[in-house]
C-alpha cells in the first residue's frame, strides 16, 4: 500500500481504540492486533470465549438463474451441489493452477451466492470473478461495504449467542448459515471459524456491529469471553492447522501441492479454470509427490519463523510457512513444506536453521491441535 493511501478502518475502530487495543495494517486495514495478552486471549479461545472483529474480510455476492454455474466455472469445487443455507471450503485458481486464494462460499438462496474472500485478495476474487462472468446469466457484485463480520468463537461461544439471537442454533449445523436476529439487528449466523473451536460468525450492516459486539461483550461476560485480536487468531488457526494464504497457500502452489486437493472436483459437469493443469498437477503428487505440508515441533526453546529453511544432515528440505509458540502446547510450533521422504512423523534428525544453528524439531501430523466434540 502506498504511504499515502491511509488504512481503512472497520465500524468498530473507535470502539477498539476505547478498549486500548494495538492496531495494526492489515491488508490495507487498520486492525486490532491484541488488546492486551495475546496469550490470554489466545488461552480464552481455547477454554470460554473470544470476540474478533473480521470485517476486513471480502464478501461477494453471486446471484441470478446461472450463478451455481459461474462459480462451478470460476473455482475448483462443485457449487452447485451446496444446499440452500450451507457453506462450502473452496479455492479459486488461476488457469496454470496456482491458487489466487482460498474461500469460503455460502449459498444463501437457490440463486444467490456469497463469496468470502481474504482481505489481502478480496479486489483480486473480485475481477477474478467478473472477468469469468461473460456468457453466464449471473451477476457478480461487490459487497464489502455492505457487511461487518464479528465472530464469537470458544467452547461458551453458543451459550453466549444464545442469550441475544432469536435463531435457532442448536439445529445450526457446522458449515451452514441462517438469517436471524442478535441483539435486535438482522444478520446472517454462520456456524463457522478460523480458530479450531465451536464458533459462529456474524455478517450484519455495519451500522449495527457496535450494538451487537456490545451486547455480546456483556453477554459473554459471565462466560470469560474477551475481545480477541488477529494475533492471538494466528496461533490459534496454526494450532489447528488451517492454512494462510500468503504462507501455506500463493499462485506458486496448486491445491495438490498444498496438500488440499480434496477441494478439486473433477467430477463436477463442464470445464473449469485450470482444470487441465490441476489433472497434470493431481497426476503429479500421486506418482512423485513434491513437498509435503506437514507439523514441527520444537524440542528447545527458539522459535521458527516463516521463510526459514528446514535442514536434515546438513542439507535443505524445506522451508517453515508458519510458526509461533505454541500456548496450548507450551512449545514453538510450525507448520512446513518438506521433501517426502522425510514428512511421516517421527522422521528423525529434523531441525530448522535459526539464525545459523540447526535447532531440532519432530515431525507431526497436522493438526497440533483438536478440540474434543
Amino acid at each position: 500500500m502506498s504511504p499515502s493511501v491511509s488504512p481503512r478502518r472497520t465500524a468498530l475502530d473507535a470502539l477498539h481504540r476505547s478498549l486500548g487495543a494495538t492496531m495494526t495494517d492489515f491488508a490495507g486495514w487498520d486492525m486490532p492486533l491484541r488488546y492486551a495478552s495475546e496469550r490470554d486471549e489466545h488461552n480464552a479461545v481455547r477454554t470460554a470465549a473470544g470476540l474478533f472483529d473480521l470485517s476486513h474480510m471480502g464478501e461477494i455476492t453471486v446471484t441470478g438463474v446461472q450463478a451455481a454455474d459461474l462459480l462451478d466455472h470460476a473455482l475448483v469445487g462443485n457449487m452447485g451441489s451446496i444446499k440452500p443455507g450451507r457453506a462450502r471450503y473452496t479455492m479459486i485458481c488461476r488457469e496454470d493452477g496456482g491458487i489466487l486464494d482460498d474461500l469460503i462460499v455460502y449459498r444463501l438462496e437457490a440463486d444467490t451466492y456469497m463469496v468470502v474472500a481474504n482481505a489481502s485478495n478480496a479486489q483480486t476474487v473480485l475481477d477474478a470473478l467478473v472477468e469469468r462472468a461473460p456468457g453466464f446469466d449471473a451477476e457478480v457484485r461487490d459487497d464489502r461495504e455492505a457487511y461487518a463480520l464479528l465472530a464469537v468463537q470458544g467452547p461458551h461461544s453458543p451459550a453466549i449467542l444464545k442469550s441475544v439471537t432469536d435463531a435457532d442454533l442448536d439445529g445450526l449445523k457446522y458449515y451452514a448459515g441462517l438469517p436471524g436476529t442478535v441483539a435486535g439487528a438482522p444478520a446472517l449466523i454462520a456456524r463457522t471459524g478460523y480458530t479450531g473451536e465451536d464458533g459462529f460468525e456474524l455478517f450484519l450492516a455495519p451500522e449495527h456491529a457496535e450494538q451487537v459486539w456490545q451486547a455480546l461483550t456483556e453477554a459473554g461476560q459471565e462466560y470469560g469471553l474477551v475481545p480477541a485480536g488477529l494475533s492471538c487468531r494466528d496461533t490459534l488457526r496454526l494450532e489447528a492447522g488451517m492454512p494462510l494464504y500468503g504462507h501455506e497457500l500463493s499462485t506458486a502452489l496448486t491445491p495438490f501441492d498444498a496438500g488440499l486437493g480434496r477441494v478439486v472436483k473433477f467430477e463436477k459437469a463442464g470445464a473449469f479454470v485450470g482444470r487441465d493443469a490441476l489433472a497434470a498437477a493431481a497426476e503429479r503428487a500421486e506418482k512423485n509427490p513434491p513437498r509435503k505440508l506437514v507439523g514441527l515441533i520444537a524440542e528447545g526453546r527458539r522459535v521458527p519463523r516463516a521463510g526459514m529453511a528446514v535442514v536434515a544432515d546438513g542439507t535443505v528440505i524445506g522451508e517453515i510457512t508458519s510458526g509461533a509458540p505454541s500456548p496450548t502446547l507450551g512449545k514453538p510450533i510450525a507448520m512446513a513444506y518438506v521433501d517426502a521422504a522425510h514428512a511421516e512423523p517421527g522422521s528423525k534428525g529434523v531441525g530448522v536453521d535459526i539464525r545459523g544453528t540447526h535447532e531440532p524439531y519432530e515431525v507431526v501430523a497436522l493438526p497440533f491441535y483438536q478440540r474434543q466434540k
